[in-house]
């Protein structure tokens, strides 16, 4: 289970290896995505809060990334953070999500992406619930639902 400590050392050290990397042009990014997918994950955007229905959608599944299908997160580690995106406290495995230090707008913040495609996600923070203490805060547009459970 990765804590707040993990991810700022992950941040500070180097992302963990992944089994594959995809790369795009812009243009096959833009052929892709609807206007506002790529303006989220390939410019680093935000969505409008509480302005997806994912963020009140707890069935079981995953959720995987819009850019390339890498498996993010299971359901089971999404809660209502009252913030107006979806939250979890886990990626589904360690290395699918990069961390980078983000310092804009006068703050410190940890800036999430996909650690095969580079999609920006969102942000992490460690005002979570326990056990972790992490709050994985995403853009809904930046992800999208999948059946089944992770195994």
């Amino acid at each position: 289970m990765l804590k707040w400590s993990d991810v700022l050392r992950i941040a500070r050290d180097g992302n963990l290896e992944t089994e594959r990397k995809v790369a795009k042009s812009e243009n096959e990014w833009r052929a892709q995505l609807t206007p506002e997918q790529y303006y989220v994950t390939r410019q680093h955007g935000t969505e409008r809060p509480f302005s997806s229905q994912m963020c009140s959608l707890f069935e079981p599944g995953l959720y995987a990334c819009v850019g390339c299908d890498e498996l993010l997160f299971d359901a089971s580690e999404k809660f209502e953070s009252g913030t107006g995106w979806p939250s979890f406290t886990q990626p589904v495995k360690e290395n699918a999500i990069a961390y980078h230090a983000d310092e804009s707008f006068g703050m410190v913040r940890v800036e999430t992406v996909c650690n095969v495609c580079a999609a920006h996600l969102g942000h992490v923070f460690p005002d979570g619930p326990p056990p972790s203490g992490l709050r994985y805060c995403m853009n809904a547009v930046a992800l999208k639902k999948v059946k089944g459970e992770a195994t």
